[in-house]
């Protein structure tokens, strides 16, 4: 499947029911669209079967409460909507967006209360987020943006909104020649990247950075679980920006990005190691297990 993405062959799941591709629209005055009132997930689908699927439909239930919306679906009907997409565009391999936004109603202001909450599911096949970068290693520039304090947004929503300088950022880095950006946080700490988290490797143990002011992603979860249970030691902590010259590797974590190294970030430079590749590897082996 290729070209724009409002102009393909296919099915989305929309408020219940399956609809053809082209006609998956919504009005100008939604809600979502005017104030960002929309949260979503990301998902794999690996040999027919999306990995994590159901906590990914219970993020966007918690994302859509964290917005103060009620989710019209349960979790339970979540994943049947996913599954009817794919059954329906016949999609084994396929990249699975849900989204959960306030669509267009009696209000058109901050307030949204009489509005009513809308979803739908679209899939589509979608290869290496970084492209070669997923086996060469990412280049990464500094975002001139910073995450923000969780007093100011509510980080733990996957919410559209908190995308923003994500866009901006990976712009920016993308004319520099770069995969990708890194952010800091608020106070100066390493962070994130605009679509993944990021892990270092020094001395055979891995650092990453605390998630408790950043969306704590599902794969980064699931990665830490696997580092644990191999016998790696894996430090949840506050990394400042100089220490990344005594790290040896570099990884970022995501449904999209999956295990990906990073070669450099700024001026800093990472070797794709045994930890990394070894990480890649058994995750790769999960998800089609």
């Amino acid at each position: 499947m290729a070209g724009a993405y409002d102009d393909r062959d296919g099915k989305i799941w929309m408020d219940g029911k399956l609809v053809e591709w082209r006609e998956a629209n919504i009005h100008i005055l939604t809600h979502a669209l005017h104030y960002a009132s929309s949260v979503f997930e990301g998902e794999r689908c690996y040999s027919g079967k999306i990995f994590k699927g159901h906590e990914h439909s219970l993020r966007l239930i918690e994302s859509a409460r964290l917005l103060d919306m009620q989710s019209p679906y349960t979790a339970d009907e979540i994943d049947r909507a996913k599954e009817e997409v794919l059954e329906a565009n016949g999609f084994k391999d396929a990249y699975v967006r849900a989204v959960m936004w306030r669509g267009s109603g009696e209000d058109m202001g901050v307030s949204a209360r009489r509005n009513p909450v809308r979803m739908a599911v679209a899939a589509w096949e979608w290869g290496s987020y970084y492209g070669e970068a997923k086996w060469q290693g990412a280049k990464l520039d500094i975002a001139k943006w910073k995450r923000p304090s969780p007093e100011t947004i509510p980080t733990a929503a996957k919410a559209a909104g908190l995308y923003m300088i994500c866009t901006m950022s990976k712009h920016a880095a993308e004319e520099k020649g770069c995969s990708d950006a890194l952010f800091m946080d608020w106070e100066g700490y390493v962070a994130e990247a605009t679509g993944a988290n990021i892990f270092f490797v020094k001395d055979g143990e891995v650092h990453t950075p605390l998630a408790d002011r950043f969306l704590n992603g599902i794969t980064r979860q699931t990665v830490i679980q696997m580092l644990k249970d191999n016998g790696t030691a894996v430090h949840e902590r506050r990394i400042k920006p100089e220490e990344l010259e005594s790290f040896q590797e570099c990884f970022l974590t995501g449904t999209a990005a999956e295990v990906t190294p990073v070669g450099q970030i700024g001026d800093w430079h990472f070797q794709v190691g045994d930890t990394t590749r070894k990480i890649a590897g058994d995750y790769e082996k999960l998800v089609r297990s």
